[in-house]
């Protein structure tokens, strides 16, 4: 059950006009966080590349990509680690070609903190999955990210999150719906822990799964609430594609 208001008004404003998403501030335990909520029927997709293979890197060169399709980002935000070449550090889906395979750990920090897990866009809605369950399902994603560590597993929190943990950085995430009709997209306002930040997913937002994308390097992309968070070219992005 979602237990914000928040959460509910801005599911019925995207049944009711199937336009950008609705990003908004949401507060929890005094701690404040951008949401952006995006539903099934909506352009969502994940970029890297421009057709000659180069690295996007931001939000400006996706706008310019999108531009030869007369459409442009209603909001976006990094989807993933990546390396030094801003290559994916796990599996990399884009329009049904795999680019990146799906990776279970090892020496990637917070990627590595198993359980990790797949955001995935498919036909039928959004789901969000362990690597391990991924691996056992083979969902077909049209687009998807690999990330780490999860944060909310089937309604429990990751069991490596430390309540109360010093670690505090800008993070960003996306939690789904039970339904896989729901993605919300969340960033933190000021530093938080992995154990604040999983909650306001489960207990504030009412995802039962939910998947870390980053921190420290976290930005977000909304210029309906005029936000473009600028800093080091990125890897991944997740963006709401609307027409110009």
């Amino acid at each position: 059950m979602i237990k914000h208001s928040l959460a509910i008004f801005l599911w019925l404003v995207g049944l009711s006009t199937g336009a950008a998403a609705s990003c908004e501030k949401s507060e929890f335990e005094s701690e404040t966080y951008t949401v952006c909520e995006v539903s099934q029927d909506q352009d969502l997709r994940l970029f890297l590349e421009n057709p000659s293979g180069g690295i996007l890197g931001g939000f400006g060169a996706v706008n310019e990509q999108l531009a030869s399709e007369d459409k442009e980002l209603a909001f976006a935000m990094n989807a993933g680690m990546f390396h030094n070449d801003r290559q994916p550090v796990g599996l990399y889906i884009e329009k049904g070609e795999e680019k990146a395979q799906l990776q279970h750990g090892g020496g990637y920090g917070n990627f590595g903190l198993s359980p990790n897990g797949v955001f995935c866009i498919a036909e039928q809605g959004f789901q969000i999955y362990t690597s391990e369950a991924y691996e056992a399902a083979m969902p077909a994603c049209r687009f998807a990210t690999q990330s780490g560590p999860m944060l909310v597993i089937n309604d429990a929190l990751h069991p490596r999150l430390i309540p109360n943990g010093d670690s505090k950085h800008y993070r960003n995430g996306v939690g789904t719906s039970a339904d896989g009709t729901r993605a919300i997209f969340a960033i933190s306002d000021q530093r938080v822990n992995f154990h604040d930040f999983a909650r306001f997913f489960r207990d504030h937002l009412g995802m039962p799964n939910a998947l870390f994308f980053d921190g420290k390097i976290s930005r977000l992309y909304a210029p309906e609430i005029s936000r473009n968070d600028i800093g080091f070219p990125l890897g991944p992005i997740v963006g709401l594609v609307q027409d110009r």
